[in-house]
């Protein structure tokens, strides 16, 4: 669909030159990063590695509120489980919070750790991590790609350093997974000057 824009989008570069398919063939390794709600929504990405680029290749989105239920723990095991598809994870980056979410997760036998939750760290190596092509979202993303547009700083604070609580479940997991899992050398992301990055997409 049409790209929505909105003021003041925390990620005010993101459009649909950012979105695209994970190569063909088999991928390196994959990972899985969740924002675990139960009134609020859950959102699940499951990632695929190429070289140095991570493509978030599903997701799995739950509002429970437009449902009208929530789901047990359980249940979201069975769902994180069914957007693994019988791939060999290797991590799935979960937010701290969410002690039994992860618990049930363990118990599974999947290897949880949890997320860095800085946020406004968070967003910069995701912004940067975005640029200089080290994260791709593919198409099948779609409640990632609308939070992209819609995600918002607070522009009632003076400082305007903190997002509005809204619209941010699948960029906190994007958040969660860029802090944690995609920049084990973050010095060569921020090494890449903006020229370099915006060149890789002209």
């Amino acid at each position: 669909g049409e790209w929505v824009a909105s003021t003041g989008r925390v990620y005010d570069f993101f459009d649909e030159s950012y979105v695209r398919e994970a190569p063909d063939g088999a991928l390196e390794e994959y990972a899985v990063s969740c924002d675990y709600g139960t009134a609020n929504p859950s959102s699940f990405g499951l990632w695929g590695r190429r070289g140095e680029v991570w493509y978030r290749l599903r997701e799995y989105y739950y509002n429970s509120r437009e449902e009208g239920f929530q789901k047990t723990d359980a249940e979201y095991v069975r769902e994180l489980k069914v957007l693994i598809g019988g791939r060999r994870v290797r991590e799935v980056v979960v937010d701290p919070p969410a002690a039994s979410f992860i618990e049930a997760l363990r118990r599974e036998g999947l290897s949880v750790v949890k997320a860095d939750n800085d946020v406004l760290s968070g967003i910069r190596l995701t912004a940067d991590l975005l640029k200089a092509g080290r994260l791709v979202i593919c198409p099948a993303c779609g409640d990632a790609i609308r939070e992209f547009s819609l995600y918002s700083w607070d522009e009632k604070r003076e400082d305007r350093d903190a997002p509005i609580k809204l619209n941010d479940h699948a960029m906190d997991d994007i958040r969660y997974f860029a802090a944690t899992i995609a920049a084990p050398r973050r010095e060569e992301v921020f090494a890449a000057t903006f020229d370099e990055r915006d060149a890789m997409f002209e």
